[in-house]
């Protein structure tokens, strides 16, 4: 039986969070090491249910690593459910639409006081990048998947989504975003990464 840890996860003003991650190798892919720390990070996603994308970085691993998980919940009933490990992932193109977002993340706070606000994100991308078996895949991802992707390629890099908030405005805690705007429509905005 494999054991599952939750890991700490990194906040905002962490020097990890700024530093542009380095690739994981061919032969680290495979390694014990890396499928524990995604089944490690996976864990910690579903368990806390913190979110729906976490970064190695956001769990003091400057690596290019990152694992999606998107479900339904009472405030985001409509999405699709998806899963992915994304390796040394490049965004090979991305749509000329762009879309205000809201967008949240795990590590700018926990609970009610956890950041929101807009995000132009492109509504499309293509995305090269390892699976977790190691073998290489080209995407395309849109919606909900693909502004998921973006953030969690932006924490590869060092970026945090405060850093592409043009509206200072449009900052709430995560309190105030379920009260305001996600409890006024479920359908039209998406949420949290």
């Amino acid at each position: 039986m494999v054991t599952k840890y939750t890991l700490e996860r990194r906040q905002f003003g962490d020097p990890i969070l700024r530093k542009e991650a380095r690739r994981v190798t061919k032969a680290e892919i495979t390694s014990g090491k890396i499928r524990t720390l995604i089944t490690d990070m996976q864990h910690t996603l579903k368990s806390l249910k913190l979110g729906v994308g976490l970064a190695a970085p956001q769990v003091g691993a400057s690596l290019q690593l990152a694992v999606i998980c998107i479900q339904p919940t009472a405030h985001r009933p409509e999405v699709t459910p998806f899963e992915e490990v994304l390796i040394n992932p490049v965004i090979t193109e991305k749509s000329e639409g762009t879309a205000l977002l809201w967008e949240g993340c795990i590590s700018s706070g926990d609970g009610d006081v956890g950041l929101f606000a807009k995000v132009s994100r492109h509504k499309e991308i293509y995305v090269t990048y390892q699976a977790a078996d190691g073998t290489t895949r080209k995407r395309a991802f849109s919606g909900l998947q693909a502004q998921v992707i973006q953030h969690e390629v932006d924490h590869l890099h060092g970026a945090l989504f405060v850093d592409r908030v043009e509206d200072t405005s449009s900052y709430m805690t995560y309190a105030e975003y379920i009260k305001r705007i996600r409890s006024k429509t479920t359908t039209a905005t998406r949420d949290s990464v």
